[in-house]
C-alpha cells in the first residue's frame, strides 16, 4: 500500500519561498509517478507540477513555471519529492495535495493517479 506524507506547509509572505515535501513509500515496483496538486477555496483543485521515476521532462503548469520547482531524492524504500515555491504570490494560496502512482511517466491529471495525501495548507500574505 502506497503512503504518502506531506510537509512544509504554512504562512509566508509575498516573494517568500517555501519547499514542501511529499515522503512516498510503499510502491511495489522501483518506478513511479508522482505530482503535486492545489486547491483554493471555492476552486477546484488544479495541477501544478509533476515527476516521475525516470525524472525526464517534469512538468510545471503555466501559472507556476519559472517560480516552481519539482524535484526527487531516492531512499531506501522510500522517496521523497519536493517543491520548491519561489516567488510566492497570494494565488498561490491553497491546500497542496501530493499524488502518486506505479508507473515510469509523468501524469497530470487526477484520475490518473492511485493515491493521494493529506494536504498541507500554503497561505501567502502580508
Amino acid at each position: 500500500q502506497v503512503q504518502l506524507v506531506e510537509s512544509g506547509g504554512g504562512l509566508v509572505q509575498p516573494g517568500g519561498s517555501l519547499r514542501l515535501s511529499c515522503a512516498a513509500s510503499g510502491f511495489t515496483f522501483d518506478y513511479w509517478a508522482i505530482g503535486w496538486f492545489r486547491q483554493a477555496p471555492g476552486k477546484e483543485r488544479e495541477s501544478v507540477s509533476h515527476i516521475s521515476s525516470s525524472r525526464n521532462s517534469p512538468y510545471h503548469a503555466d501559472s507556476v513555471k519559472g517560480r516552481f520547482t519539482i524535484s526527487s531524492d531516492n531512499a531506501k524504500d522510500t522517496v521523497t519529492v519536493y517543491l520548491q515555491m519561489n516567488s510566492l504570490k497570494p494565488e498561490d494560496t491553497a491546500v497542496y495535495y501530493c499524488a502518486a502512482a506505479n508507473i515510469d511517466r509523468v501524469l497530470t491529471a487526477e484520475y490518473e493517479y492511485d493515491y493521494w495525501g493529506q494536504g498541507t495548507q500554503v497561505t501567502v500574505s502580508s
